[in-house]
């Protein structure tokens, strides 16, 4: 048998194969457009590699909309086929039936998998980042971190991927608030990895994070070979220099990233949905008018009322139905949350704490109910990061939560949520918190003074 780069035995039997098989490696590893194109090159040449079509059939899980499961499920079919003619690794098995577990409604179990894998030889890097980003998926910082560390010894300075795993280990240590430590692995891994994209998007992470933007932007514009060959990742990249700009008030920019970047292309894709509908959020809840955008992504959004797949892509699909007034497309929505939170599948159980709650709480905060909205958002509170995606993509949340019971008038629950976020921030106050720390306190004497009158 051959060793793929990832220094694991693959059954291919022909050196072109392995090519396009490590092709594909690196192209997941750095997120890059090359991934699909080596792929389909890989299972044209090498149509029984069962661990290539269970990668295709993963790969459409991941993008988490429900006209892809039956790629997915077809994918698991081939693979099963293939497993059948024997000669697959264990490690290939493996992959197989992470598959069919996600299928079932068991990403947790598919996770298992690719642990089990990383058991076999922890110097699978590949894996490693499927362990990685199914946990990303579902909120699991603490897992990421833990399962990225037990492989770390595996991928010395000798491992062709050592930048790639340095950032996944920098992305999981910024989530569970090891902020420096963060930064420096995500900084070296680059040293090793040029195109390293998620390392670079972690240290931009601990750069929002610690209210750094001015350096977080640098990093951005002076490492474009990092992220300036991915596929839609780019996208997101985009997405957190706006961010950051946005934290510099600088309005103008924010909003031609948008156009220009951000909605270049108007995909459905839930990623990108979620990096414009949270931005303009962002942007109202500052005051900023975002004119005629949320027009473009309601229109997407209502064609994903039916869903189900992720409860973030689906709250952020009630944000753009909300933002644009489509009372009755958001009821269809809310109210198949409220049936599919019935189920016992992993993600029904997302969709109903907090999934059933947020929902409600986007809804009354539109419609100007604000006790209503903070009552729902603070209960769902606690929960958001099961949710899935990052502090920053979950902050849009906490921002609406904060801002319901400003106008509802929590001010003693509201401080204490803005504490919880500076805490997290390891004490950065960066100007939402300290334009809303600022309306608390003014709040509180406007009270004083009607009760002395």
């Amino acid at each position: 048998m051959l060793i793929d780069i990832a220094q694991s035995r693959v059954s291919l039997t022909n050196q072109a194969a392995l090519a396009e098989w490590n092709g594909v490696i690196l192209g997941v590893l750095s997120h890059g457009q090359s991934a699909p194109v080596h792929l389909g090159k890989l299972l044209e040449l090498a149509p029984e590699f069962a661990m290539g079509h269970a990668l295709k059939g993963l790969s459409a899980m991941m993008l988490g909309r429900r006209e892809l499961y039956v790629v997915a499920q077809q994918a698991s079919q081939t693979a099963q086929d293939a497993l059948k003619a024997g000669g697959a690794t264990r490690r290939e098995q493996l992959w197989c039936a992470a598959l069919q577990d996600w299928l079932a409604g068991k990403p947790s179990h598919a996770i298992a998998r690719m642990e089990d894998a990383l058991c076999l030889n922890p110097a699978d890097t590949i894996s490693m980042k499927l362990s990685h980003g199914i946990r990303f998926i579902l909120g699991d910082g603490i897992g990421m971190r833990q399962s990225v560390e037990a492989v770390m010894d595996a991928h010395g300075e000798d491992h062709a991927l050592r930048g790639y795993t340095l950032g996944c280990l920098a992305f999981a240590m910024e989530e569970t608030g090891s902020y420096d430590e963060a930064e420096r692995l995500g900084l070296q891994g680059l040293e090793y990895a040029s195109d390293d994209a998620w390392g670079l998007h972690a240290v931009t992470h601990v750069y929002d994070m610690t209210h750094r933007p001015s350096k977080g932007i640098a990093l951005i514009d002076d490492n474009l070979d990092a992220w300036g060959h991915c596929n839609n990742f780019r996208f997101h990249v985009w997405w957190h220099k706006a961010l950051l700009h946005l934290d510099r008030g600088e309005v103008d920019e924010v909003l031609a990233l948008y156009d220009d970047k951000i909605r270049s292309e108007k995909t459905d894709d839930y990623r990108d949905f979620s990096n414009a509908s949270s931005l303009l959020v962002r942007l109202e809840l500052e005051g900023i008018s975002t004119g005629n955008r949320w027009a473009e992504l309601a229109d997407l959004a209502e064609t994903r009322t039916d869903d189900g797949c992720l409860t973030f892509a689906d709250l952020h699909y009630m944000m753009a139905l909300v933002g644009d007034n489509r009372a009755d497309a958001a009821t269809r929505l809310t109210a198949r949350i409220a049936k599919d939170a019935q189920s016992d599948a992993e993600v029904s159980l997302v969709m109903r704490d907090p999934g059933v709650a947020v929902t409600q709480g986007l809804a009354a905060f539109s419609d100007g109910r604000y006790d209503d909205a903070f009552a729902n958002l603070h209960a769902a509170h606690p929960r958001f990061q099961s949710m899935g995606g990052s502090h920053a993509q979950r902050d849009v949340f906490e921002r609406v939560t904060i801002e319901a019971g400003l106008r509802a008038g929590s001010l003693d629950a509201t401080q204490v949520l803005l504490e919880q976020r500076i805490a997290q921030r390891k004490g950065a106050v960066d100007d939402f918190a300290q334009t809303r720390l600022q309306m608390v306190c003014d709040a509180r004497e406007l009270q004083a003074r009607l009760a002395a009158e």
